[in-house]
């Protein structure tokens, strides 16, 4: 009932261009009648299975370009004073500060703990009054690829783009999301021990605390995320892409 409009706009694309199908829910569809099923990440960052379908190949990361010569490299002087980092987001689209900035800036405002927050866009300016705390940094953007090499910790709603980079660059993760897909990725971070997911969207400043101090002892979560970022950039995402589509292509 929910995508019934999507399924029925998709097959009638499909059978426009006399491409066989079963009509059916379309995300089983777009992945299982696929020739070919490019996956973003690497197998360490999925279940052992035995049925993975055969049109499925890997393409790691396969993360945004950076524009060169955009910007200059960030740093805020507070990183000098400050050996424990982390950064918080609840991507772009997530507009509800409760659910994971306020709690992680309640958690740790007056601390040993420099906090990074992007809001997305999102009551910065607000926020930015509520915490005035000299460890608490609040921007509406920031580059991740430029912040992260100061981190630690990287605590998240479970956005996958995000993941992927902080995996990239070696980063635990405590995570706390439930929708758009969100659980899946917390589940995986928790299952594997790539850090710790908190089973919930709306997590308590006690619990983030708690759930950052022990990622922060305990190298167990940085080891397991390092050898999965070793494996992630074992891929070449875009020459990888380049070449399946072309071999498809040359089989028609």
């Amino acid at each position: 009932m929910l995508f019934k409009n999507s399924i029925d706009k998709y097959s009638s694309m499909l059978d426009e261009y006399g491409i066989p199908h079963k009509k059916s829910v379309i995300f089983d569809l777009l992945i299982k009648q696929a020739d070919l099923f490019l996956q973003i990440g690497a197998p360490g960052f999925e279940y052992k299975r035995s049925d993975r379908s055969a049109n499925v190949r890997f393409i790691g990361a396969l993360l945004p370009a950076n524009a060169k010569g955009s910007g200059k490299a960030w740093f805020d002087e507070r990183l000098n004073r400050y050996k424990k980092v982390i950064l918080v987001t609840q991507g772009t689209v997530e507009p509800d500060m409760n659910k994971l900035i306020i709690p992680t800036l309640e958690a740790f405002k007056g601390t040993d703990v420099l906090v990074i927050a992007a809001t997305g866009g999102h009551d910065t300016s607000t926020l930015k009054e509520r915490f005035p705390d000299e460890n608490l940094i609040i921007e509406d953007y920031l580059s991740f690829d430029a912040v992260m090499p100061f981190v630690q910790v990287y605590v998240t709603n479970g956005g996958y783009g995000g993941v992927m980079l902080a995996i990239k660059h070696k980063l635990p993760v405590v995570a706390a999301g439930i929708h758009e897909g969100k659980s899946e990725i917390c589940v995986r971070i928790g299952y594997f021990n790539y850090g710790i997911n908190l089973n919930t969207q709306l997590p308590e400043s006690q619990h983030i605390k708690a759930a950052v101090q022990e990622v922060l002892k305990n190298s167990l979560y940085r080891n397991n995320v390092s050898r999965l970022a070793a494996e992630l950039n074992n891929y070449d995402s875009n020459s990888l892409c380049a070449e399946y589509i072309q071999e498809l292509t040359a089989a028609i």
